[in-house]
């Protein structure tokens, strides 16, 4: 790693100062940085908003699949809103964690 950084560092010629611009050596982790930016924290972002977005927008009727692939309907809400009540089966009834849905399918949609 050493060896890396002195190879990047400008040779000094005839003993004068060290003169040279130290934003250019840098230059090269800046891009680095915004490279990652845009390729893998920017869309993660996204993706996180728009599922939030996907949460809130939950009502009664909806059919959910949850993270552990449980299909069931929405049929109703917890005091706190952060459960939600999905019905599995004609007499079975879920409480689960409204971070736990990982699809939502409107109710008035034909998938």
């Amino acid at each position: 790693m050493l060896q890396f950084i002195m190879l990047m560092a400008p040779a000094n010629q005839g003993g004068a100062g060290g003169g040279g611009n130290p934003l250019v050596a840098f230059l090269p982790f800046i891009l680095i940085i915004v490279i990652m930016y845009f390729l893998m924290i920017r869309p993660q972002a996204k993706r996180q908003k728009e599922k939030q977005k996907m949460l809130e927008a939950l009502q009664k009727g909806d059919q959910v699949i949850t993270m552990g692939g449980i299909h069931g309907k929405v049929v109703g809400f917890t005091d706190d809103n952060k459960t939600v009540i999905i019905k599995v089966d004609d007499n079975v009834k879920l409480n689960i964690e409204r971070s736990a849905i990982n699809v939502v399918k409107k109710s008035g949609s034909k998938n």
